[in-house]
């Protein structure tokens, strides 16, 4: 039912581009009523075209998986290095016709198989307290909140979350 592969072609990081345009808007509508500037969050989080995408997440150590649901794109995930020690999640976005079915479990499970390979000690995630869903599926998988590994503009940095845990 559920599949996940690597984003490879110029379609799966067409498909990906769509979830992480998906992913801003959510991010930018639930920010609103936290006070969140929308020019903000686009242009740290949600800038990419499937051309960036395909760059940044298409070679070395970085990658995308896309999942899909009986052959239906239905969400993805990105990993990339942080510094020498960390892997970091990025682009965790399931549609919402296919949530409730195990498919984000399923990307973090890949991500971590993925990430464990690299040999660095720590995984890393930077998400919104308002992205309740991703928040409560992090901890579901072990990470606690940290503090900040990177700077964030004074604007957002009362709903930033920042979690770590060991690999």
């Amino acid at each position: 039912m559920i599949s996940v592969s690597r984003a490879a072609s110029r379609q799966d990081f067409v498909i990906a581009a769509g979830f992480c345009e998906a992913l801003g808007a959510l991010d930018v509508e639930l920010g609103r009523d936290h006070g969140v500037p929308a020019e903000i969050v686009m242009a740290l989080f949600h800038g990419e075209n499937h051309e960036s995408l395909a760059r940044k997440y298409g070679a070395g150590e970085a990658v995308m998986f896309l999942a899909r649901w009986q052959g239906a794109p239905a969400g993805c995930i990105a990993l990339a290095p942080f510094r020498t020690d960390a892997m970091e999640i990025h682009k965790l976005y399931v549609d919402p016709a296919f949530r409730g079915r195990g498919i984000g479990n399923l990307l973090m499970q890949r991500v971590f198989g993925e990430a464990r390979k690299s040999g660095r000690p720590t995984m890393l995630v930077n998400t919104a307290s308002y992205l309740k869903s991703a928040v409560c599926l992090y901890e579901a998988f072990g990470f606690t909140h940290c503090p900040p590994f990177r700077s964030v503009p004074a604007e957002i940095s009362h709903t930033e979350v920042f979690m770590s845990r060991p690999l």
